[in-house]
């Protein structure tokens, strides 16, 4: 299939209400239920016109579904000429400073330009393959617009190695990874955890959203306020944050819960719109050129898989934070 197909149906005003992917399971002959699930949750799939995103919907009689099936892509990632900061190589790892704005491997909507792709074109054939074609050597994630260190696994012994570290999150191993977040006001407690349990929202797939110990995944965020923003009436605060577990969003996610989300985060902390009206046109200027969550994964640390050497790698603001945070130092 080289092209978006696009097919219709109307149902019949008797047909007995049901769920959307069951509806369109009977319909579809040639597509796997997970398929179609998937497609709804991609916007593929409009009822009366209006897309629809929940798999669980009740359709009955008389509407009309409309399903897009986008052009089939290569099963595996093909490597593509994108440049990389590299601060460590060898022949086991290779260490990234991750740039804001680049996905880090191959999703909906993410065919192309991932850091996967820039990883096969440099590292060619010797990525481990434990992750799947799709993500070939990665262990730990960040997302898309938040920037900062990254390892990357060069052959399978290392992943294996890499993925035992990065799954006990140093509690008892030696993995240490910190992030810096510059976060609307400063929270009451100059240090503290946020425990919380996560899981993704039923209403809007792309969002996480704090739930119960039996709902979902037990998360653990550390966080130390280095400084108020400005010093005097602090409007901000610039806060160091080490994850205990690696859920997505995670630090988002627990700094909105703490009541404090972090700048630029269109997703968690739109309701501090408002907030942005307290800053001064620089700081404003400032916060507008970010353009993302306020987020960089500043320190890495991990035992080498085949030396058992600790090594430890430090990245400084991009220009991006930096400016923000100079901006926000200043009096309002």
């Amino acid at each position: 299939m080289n092209d978006a197909t696009r097919q219709e149906w109307l149902l019949d005003d008797e047909r007995p209400v049901e769920r959307l992917d069951r509806v369109l399971a009977g319909l579809q002959g040639d597509l796997s239920r997970s398929r179609l699930q998937a497609l709804i949750r991609d916007g593929q799939v409009t009822v009366d016109g209006a897309p629809v995103v929940d798999p669980n919907r009740k359709v009955g009689g008389g509407v009309r579904i409309a399903l897009t099936v986008p052009p089939a892509v290569p099963a595996e990632p093909a490597g593509e000429a994108i440049d990389l900061t590299t601060v460590y190589e060898d022949d086991d790892v290779i260490v990234i400073d991750k740039p804001a704005g680049l996905v880090v491997h191959p999703a909906a909507g993410h065919d192309s330009g991932t850091l996967v792709n820039a990883l096969i074109a440099h590292c060619g054939e010797s990525l481990s393959g434990i992750g799947g074609v799709k993500r070939p050597g990665i262990v730990h994630r960040l997302d898309k617009d938040t920037s900062g260190l990254l390892v990357v696994a060069k052959n399978d012994l290392a992943h294996q190695a890499l993925a035992a570290q990065f799954a006990d999150h140093g509690r008892t191993g030696p993995l240490e990874r910190a992030y810096l977040a510059i976060l609307w006001g400063v929270p009451e407690r100059r240090r503290g955890t946020v425990e919380a349990a996560l899981a993704r929202s039923t209403h809007n797939r792309e969002k996480i959203v704090v739930v119960g110990e039996d709902r979902g995944r037990y998360a653990i965020t550390h966080y130390e306020v280095l400084e108020g923003l400005p010093p005097r009436e602090p409007i901000a605060s610039l806060v160091r944050c080490e994850l205990e577990t690696g859920r997505t969003h995670q630090i988002r996610v627990h700094m909105a819960h703490l009541g404090h989300p972090l700048l630029g985060d269109a997703t968690y902390g739109s309701g501090f719109k408002t907030k942005a009206n307290r800053l001064s046109e620089p700081q404003k200027d400032a916060l507008s050129a970010l353009g993302r969550q306020a987020l960089h994964a500043a320190i890495l640390g991990f035992e080498h898989p085949r030396s058992g050497e600790f090594l430890r790698f430090e990245s400084p603001l991009p220009q991006d934070m930096a400016k923000l945070l100079e901006a926000l130092r200043a009096p309002i």
